[in-house]
């Protein structure tokens, strides 16, 4: 039995409701091939990374271990290294920056994800990674401890890869996809092109538990089986011209055609009264068009820089609830929506290196953000006649101009220590329009100061002070129901957004060879902080609540365990202790902030690499996360730690052999809703509402094959 080398990955669990392993036979197979996959791997190759005063450079040698096949493998293997994708969602380009640059320079694109923009690069096209702080690579990244710069090879030539996958889920479906990429390259001139079908099917089952708070007495029990079929299929290229870092043209286009359906069944079983067997139906499309570019030249010994995008998208939802009594329809809800989102921005900035002994970054950008949207809710009597429910703000537009201007700079003082500071002015003209009325002009002053020190023996610290605003969502104004939920949303016209001072301390120190330890400090205070309040039509809705705090400490250790005997291994663990405090505004007592603001979390990742063979294993687990909304307590929480697994076989350099093992533990995801009545200013809840979903064990294998000239 000749497996080996172990990784977990969890890069997307992030976004899935954590589930559970199961036990019995399975369970025990499954536990004993993970065990065989680590034991018998052999040794793996040498590591070696070259430290520079303020950044560590990993070659192509040092990823051979892993078999790479393309960029985004690589990023995942760099030690101690965390990929933080941005945010897409935000308005404006300024905000919406993750941690990887490439040759030195921040991607032009919004929608194409980190993960996609790595994920299309052949690893054969990767020169090498260095990994260094954020003042190396602009304003967008000052106050980052870690940015990943992903220097491509000058070779041209076509390469790329495609991946097969066929996932088996809960019920026995086999689910395919497929996607793949390609990057032509011809002296300064280069095209790269991505495609992929996007089939995230899943099924999940579990029930729901009605009792009395006061008695216990069980009011209701329902049985439901979730049926999701999302669609995420995308066609995105990018054509670049790069003849010098300040000489350089990019054009940028995505077309994502996204759509998702949900049929839920639904047994009920009530204390009184006859069974029903309901039905919840969701039907959403979203399509999304994104293009934009950038171009860069010389000026004044520095570079200009300028950046466009257009951004477009058509959301339109359709949401059933059905009561339903031997097959006839005795009643229910109907909601339809439309809503179109354009956002049009653009960015000019100038970067001189030394300027009177300071490196130097000033600019602007001006960005246009509108929101329509159409909400119609309707109650079903048991004929079928439809009965609209008029909300509070379901019929609006959102539209904002919003500009940000800055100016960075930032010189070493000694050896070893650096100091970067700088202002930013953002102003916001929000205007909103429909049911409701409301318009306002904001302008906030955003300071910011890091303190980079590299002592000797390769430790590395950074003390980052600033200020930040928070960005509000256009749809936090529209009014909306949530019918598998049965509760309403109100919109909230007058919502402002939260300030927030942050304080941070990071410490770097290198770990048994090419491993690495961080911790990282934070302190957050915030005003105006945004949470769940009553309106005064008696609607819960997003609102500002206050003053807040937050502290957290979160630790990393990556490291190779070759040097404790334990040759090809390699371990991952993080974990994040965190409190947040703000006064409640029904209670008047302190408690956390509603959303992910987990007290904990943890994560361990274990891999070995050997030879053709790599396999691994990974554990995580998250404290409850609640929303104190105002009429009910909701927390959602696991049954379990969750576990995955994977092993990997490579018969040649161009082709990789994958199964991953999804829910290892058949860990579930829980849920609790406490109500009160009228809200929670009264001492005790009246109804509570216990959840319970598993997507039970999944199981994936997947085929990728390179081709081109660095794939031989």
């Amino acid at each position: 039995m000749a497996l080996a080398a172990c990784t977990v990955r969890r890069e997307q669990q992030g976004m899935r409701e954590p589930h559970k392993f199961g036990g019995g036979r399975r369970r025990a197979a499954i536990l004993l091939f993970t065990t065989a996959a680590l034991a018998c791997a052999a040794p793996a190759l040498a590591q070696t990374a070259e430290p520079t005063s303020r950044t560590t450079a990993y070659g192509a040698d040092f990823f051979k271990a892993f078999a790479p096949a393309t960029a985004l493998d690589i990023a995942r293997q760099v030690p101690g290294f965390n990929l933080d994708l941005g945010n897409e969602n935000v308005r404006g380009f300024a905000g919406a920056a993750g941690n990887v640059v490439f040759n030195g320079a921040r991607p032009s694109s919004k929608s194409d994800s980190l993960e996609t923009l790595l994920a299309r690069i052949p690893a054969s096209r990767v020169l090498r990674v260095e990994v260094g702080p954020g003042d190396l690579y602009g304003s967008d990244y000052a106050g980052k401890s870690q940015v990943l710069n992903v220097i491509l090879t000058a070779g041209g030539g076509a390469d790329g890869n495609i991946t097969l996958k066929a996932r088996r889920i809960y019920g026995g479906e086999i689910i395919p996809n497929a996607e793949g990429s390609v990057l032509l390259k011809r002296g300064h001139f280069s095209v790269n092109l991505a495609a992929g079908t996007g089939r995230y099917d899943n099924t999940e089952e579990g029930f729901d538990r009605l009792t009395d708070s006061a008695t216990g007495a069980q009011l209701e029990f329902r049985r439901k089986v979730n049926a999701y079929h999302p669609r995420e299929p995308y066609v995105s290229g990018n054509l670049g011209i790069e003849s010098a870092p300040d000489r350089a043209f990019h054009l940028n286009g995505r077309f994502a055609p996204n759509r998702f359906d949900l049929t839920q069944t639904n047994h009920v079983t009530p204390a009184s009264g006859p069974v029903r067997d309901d039905r919840l139906f969701q039907k959403h499309r979203n399509t999304g068009i994104e293009v934009g570019g950038d171009v860069t030249r010389p000026l004044g010994g520095g570079a200009l820089k300028f950046v466009g995008l257009l951004n477009r998208r058509h959301r339109n939802t359709y949401d059933a609830s059905l009561n339903r009594v031997s097959e006839a329809v005795t009643g229910g809800f109907e909601q339809l929506s439309d809503s179109r989102y354009q956002e049009t921005l653009g960015r000019l900035s100038w970067s001189k290196a030394k300027l009177l002994g300071l490196s130097v970054e000033l600019g602007s950008e001006v960005a246009y953000n509108r929101l329509t949207d159409a909400t119609d809710l309707f109650l079903l009597d048991n004929a079928g006649v439809r009965t609209r429910i008029d909300l509070p703000v379901d019929q609006a537009t959102v539209a904002e101009t919003r500009t940000e201007s800055y100016f960075k700079a930032g010189r070493a003082v000694a050896k070893g220590v650096r100091i970067d500071g700088g202002l930013a002015y953002e102003t916001s003209r929000l205007t909103v329009s429909g049911d409701t009325g409301a318009q306002r002009s904001l302008g906030f002053l955003k300071p910011n100061m890091t303190l980079d020190l590299t002592p000797a023996n390769g430790w590395h610290i950074q003390l980052i002070a600033r200020r930040t605003v928070s960005q509000l969502n256009f749809y936090d104004f529209i009014s909306s129901a949530e019918l598998s939920n049965l509760r309403v949303n109100g919109g909230n016209a007058d919502l402002q957004p939260q300030r927030s001072w942050e304080f941070r301390a990071t410490v770097e120190h290198p770990l048994l060879g090419t491993g690495l330890a961080k911790l990282e400090l934070g302190h957050d205070r915030v005003t105006l902080l945004q949470d769940r309040v009553l309106t005064d039509d008696g609607f819960d809705a997003p609102g500002n609540i206050g003053n807040g705090t937050r502290l957290f400490a979160q630790a990393t250790l990556d490291t190779p365990l070759n040097r404790i005997g334990l040759k090809g291994f390699r371990l991952r663990a993080d974990g994040t202790l965190q409190r947040t405090r703000v006064t409640d505004p029904l209670s008047g007592m302190q408690r956390g902030w509603s959303g992910f603001w987990p007290e904990w979390r943890w994560n361990l990742d274990l891999r070995r690499d050997a030879g053709n063979w790599s396999a691994g294993v990974t554990a995580s687990g998250t404290a409850p996360i609640t929303f104190y909304r105002t009429e009910e307590l909701d927390s959602s929480f696991n049954g379990g730690a969750f576990f995955s697994a994977f092993a990997e076989y490579r018969p040649d350099k161009r082709t990789t052999v994958r199964f991953d093992v999804e829910n290892l533990s058949d860990t579930t995801s829980n849920r609790t809703r406490r109500f009160f009545s009228p809200n929670r200013s009264a001492p005790l809840p009246v109804i509570d509402e216990f959840r319970q979903r598993n997507q039970h064990v999944g199981f994936t294998l997947s085929i990728r094959r390179g081709f081109g000239s660095g794939a031989k």
